[in-house]
């Protein structure tokens, strides 16, 4: 393991934080493709429905759960960031365990 690949790992942590703080948040841009067309298929029914007088509670239903879609897509990516990182620390402490016990003798 060398250092600069637990950099990239955190780097890569950081940033999947911060679009699940955003997505929490309500903010559309760390949102993936098919997400970004669910919610734009969800806002202008929802529109269209609301211009011609009836409610648009279906629409705002299709834009939580694909919030919540999103949501879960992020909480998954940062758990199996943590455990990257987790496994190449450890493996890490093992190489360096192993070549201290070889020791000198």
């Amino acid at each position: 393991m060398s250092s600069a690949d637990l950099r990239r790992l955190d780097r890569e942590i950081r940033q999947t934080t911060k679009k699940l703080e955003a997505v929490r948040r309500g903010e559309l841009w760390p949102l993936n493709g098919s997400e970004r067309r669910a919610m734009a298929r969800a806002l202008a029914g929802g529109a269209y429905k609301v211009a011609r007088g009836r409610s648009a509670g279906r629409a705002e239903t299709q834009m939580e759960s694909t919030t919540s879609a999103a949501e879960m897509r992020l909480n998954a990516e940062l758990t199996a960031l943590h455990s990257e990182r987790q496994r190449l620390t450890t493996e890490a402490a093992r190489a360096k365990a192993a070549k201290k016990s070889k020791g000198w003798w």
